[in-house]
């Protein structure tokens, strides 16, 4: 999928969710060897990571903003895995954007254009209030009211969804994921390189990263 600014906000103002027979069922584990390097590849933006760098266990998440079992996910787990986990000192997580549609690249830049310290803080209230702005008949709209919500202005949700910096960079994201690592459905997991998809529980994700400490 190739963007310009121009046609993603026309796409966007009259959007609607899609990708739904992408999303995992459950969780999935693939033996498939991944080649490190490709792995740990950081998209022309960079990373977003929290825990330490030394931790044992990294933990890479793709994710689409619009993915209800990625929202699930991030509501019913990630708060006890980051307490279990990141805060102990014992895994790093790093996520990376894959979104399935234009309402979720959009999702991405607003999160993007958020102050570094804030950024999963703001992809968090996205998740949780997935329903007010994914699934709507007037997303542009929605969009720019979770921006005014996150604390941009009108003119600031704007220019961010004009950015085509940005816009470029979490499409490469994706599609580097898709073609170097086979990602095909979110949310998709590497822990310490072994590939999970699904919405993992917290006993479920434990069981994968226990194994490496």
């Amino acid at each position: 999928m190739t963007l310009t600014r121009r046609s993603f906000l026309e796409r966007t103002a009259i959007a609607t969710v899609a990708g739904a027979a992408f999303l995992a069922a459950g969780p999935v584990a693939w033996a498939q060897s991944v080649n490190e390097d490709d792995l740990m590849t950081a998209g022309p933006l960079g990373d977003k990571a929290i825990g330490r760098e030394d931790a044992p266990v990294t933990v890479i998440e793709y994710a689409s903003l619009t993915c209800s079992h990625c929202a699930t996910f991030h509501r019913e787990t990630y708060k006890a895995f980051k307490e279990k986990y990141i805060d102990t000192g014992k895994a790093r997580l790093i996520f990376r954007e894959f979104p399935l549609d234009t309402v979720a690249a959009a999702g991405a830049m607003l999160a993007r254009c958020s102050a570094d310290d804030k950024y999963f803080d703001v992809v968090s209230l996205m998740f949780e209030q997935q329903r007010n702005w994914a699934f709507t008949d007037n997303p542009y709209n929605a969009l720019l009211n979770m921006g005014k919500q996150i604390g941009f202005t009108e003119d600031e949700v704007k220019a961010c969804l004009t950015n085509q910096e940005i816009l470029d960079g979490v499409t490469a994201s994706r599609d580097h994921a898709s073609k170097a690592l086979d990602v095909r459905s979110t949310p998709t997991f590497f822990i310490n390189g072994e590939k999970v998809s699904g919405a993992l529980s917290i006993e479920e994700i434990s069981e994968y990263v226990d194994k490496h400490l």
